[in-house]
């Protein structure tokens, strides 16, 4: 046999040997089977090429097929799992497109005080805190809204109350309890104490300490005048042993995780956290430990982002589990806590059109950064004066970087925005990442604050947003609100109070674009739609399963409806 024939006769062996091995390692795969199954469901997928499907595989952490129960089930092997939907909805997972993830941990491990009827309540549950506590213990709770109280307290200035009353049932223990906006907060005269605030300490920039007719503090400081309080819990922290604050950042890690993850929740943008906590989070998202998935916005002051912002490009990191996309800045407060910055007065406090919490320069500043390194910019705007600027600035950079191309620069809340600038959210391709819950949350009392004409022109538009081209991103800023997506859809679509009245309900959400916010608009607002927001072969197994069909029951059922399975990546991490 000469050289050619043997050299052909080697290279046939060699093939026939590829193919065979291929045949039996597509048999052997076929033998073992995918890794999961999903049967007997309606799955909506949020995928114009296949909205609906009965069933679909899984291998690893992707999507490999979508289809009928027939087709899928060629997929299963002796080590596939298999879940029969039961005629059950899938959809895909979650995305909750603004939350605190490590505040969300906290409140579990705090009083909850969004459910006490007046400051009455409250003073009671801090009373019993004080009784099981140790002395000179900070006593923590949130949630408190004095809008949703049976009966204003007396005295108080605004509603609000003044301390006294909870300092004498907490003489020894420092007591801290933020507003449900997270933008205000009542102290106690222990408190005050430590944070070295006297009648004498001057508001500072973008705050202000509620005082009485004496000057003197009552205990509620809006906005950025909190900050000697938090700096004196972090300083009576400060002698933790590291081992001590391993396991309580653990523990609250552990305690959000669980909740999203109940709630159906896969994915959250979590709206600001600091260098430090997200090295936390990198060994998490590393060893595994968090379920959920974080897309990360940056809070940090200017001089840090310059100095360390190209550190923290993370992008997909600990498989697919933690991103760091985002720089979060305020430059405005809530409406709630009449920090929202308005072009006129509050109708309930016509002394007040809110508050600038950052300085214009500075925010221009930071856009600039945000260009140079290359993050989206995530700007907390709630008042019509807070969008405008936020918009004019981002406009600005906009047009001092045309290279620049789809930026997705977002603006958080976005709930009063002067008519004038709704078109503009569309023509520059400003996400517009709000709440739906918090129409209906705020709807008894918005209208005192903005009055009816500008509640009904320009506060929670989202039909408006849409119809000018904008994307929503929805979910829940919880703690803010419960971190639940089936309360937020349900309040997306109906606009419903708790009285059973409507809150403009021309603005509502169709069924499917309601759907769409939590889903695959959530993914855009993080560049994340090619892997999450739908269910489609190559993307992560993200999945939840509902108890009924909130795409097709009567609206007032949807609420009821419960999580019966949230799958990520593959995995099942929650099952009822």
């Amino acid at each position: 046999m000469n050289n050619k024939r043997l050299f052909q006769f080697v290279l046939t062996l060699l093939i026939a040997i590829i193919v065979v091995w291929a045949f039996i390692s597509i048999y052997q795969s076929r033998m073992k089977g995918v890794d999961l199954v999903l049967l007997n469901g309606k799955i909506i997928t949020v995928d114009e090429s296949k909205p609906e499907a009965q069933a679909l595989a899984i291998d690893g952490d992707r999507i490999i097929a979508v289809g009928s129960d027939a087709e899928i089930r060629t997929y299963i092997g002796g080590n596939t799992e298999v879940i029969d939907l039961d005629g059950h909805l899938a959809i895909p997972g979650f995305i909750d497109s603004h939350m605190h993830f490590f505040s969300l941990g906290e409140s579990l491990m705090e009083l909850r005080l969004a459910g006490a009827r007046n400051f009455d309540e409250i003073v009671a549950m801090v009373k019993e805190a004080v009784e099981n506590s140790q002395p000179g213990e900070w006593i923590l709770g949130n949630g408190w809204h004095q809008e949703k109280w049976d009966k204003t307290p007396s005295p108080n200035i605004d509603g609000l109350p003044y301390h006294q009353a909870l300092s004498a049932v907490s003489p020894g223990n420092p007591v801290l309890l933020s507003h449900a906006s997270g933008h205000s907060c009542i102290a106690n005269a222990r408190a005050m104490e430590l944070a070295g605030i006297t009648a004498d300490t001057p508001d500072p920039e973008g705050g202000e300490i509620i005082r009485d007719s004496e000057g003197r503090p009552i205990g509620i400081f809006r906005e950025n005048a909190d900050k000697p309080l938090y700096d004196a819990l972090e300083k009576s922290r400060a002698n933790r042993a590291p081992e001590e604050v391993e396991a309580y950042r653990k523990k609250v890690v552990e305690l959000a995780a669980a909740e999203c993850l109940s709630k159906g929740v896969t994915t959250v943008h979590d709206a600001g956290a600091s260098f430090e906590r997200i090295d936390f989070y990198k060994e998490t998202a590393d060893t595994g430990e968090i379920g959920v998935r974080l897309w990360i916005m940056i809070n940090e002051n200017i001089d840090s982002l310059r100095a360390r912002g190209t550190e923290y490009g993370f992008y997909r990191i600990g498989n697919n589990h933690l991103t760091v996309g985002g720089i979060k800045r305020l430059i405005d407060g809530a409406l709630g806590s009449h920090g929202a910055w308005l072009f006129e007065p509050y109708d309930d406090l016509p002394t007040s059109v809110g508050l600038n919490t950052e300085p214009i320069e500075d925010m221009k500043e930071t856009a600039r950064l945000a260009m140079e390194l290359g993050f989206q910019l995530c700007t907390h705007a709630i008042g019509d004066r807070g969008n405008r600027e936020t918009l004019d600035i981002y406009e600005e950079a906009f047009k001092n970087n045309p290279d620049r191309e789809d930026p997705r620069w977002r603006i958080e809340h976005a709930q009063h925005v002067h008519p004038d600038d709704i078109p503009r959210f569309g023509r520059m391709g400003v996400i517009a990442s709000m709440q739906g819950v918090h129409a209906t949350s705020d709807g008894p009392w918005a209208p005192k604050r903005l009055g009816e004409k500008r509640s009904g022109e320009s506060a929670y538009a989202w039909r408006r947003l849409m119809d000018s081209g904008a994307t929503i991103a929805n979910g829940t800023d919880s703690p803010v609100e419960d971190i639940d997506p089936l309360a937020c859809f349900h309040a997306s679509v109906t606009r419903k109070l708790s009285d059973g009245s409507l809150f403009y309900p021309e603005q509502c959400m169709t069924r499917e674009e309601a759907l769409k916010s939590y889903t695959i608009s959530g993914a855009y607002a993080a560049f994340e739609e090619d892997i999450k927001g739908s269910l489609a072969p190559g993307k992560l197994a993200d999945i939840t399963v509902l108890s009924r069909d909130i795409m097709t029951i009567p609206a007032n059922d949807i609420p009821g409806a419960e999580v019966l399975y949230t799958i990520a990546g593959g995995k099942i991490l929650f099952q009822r």
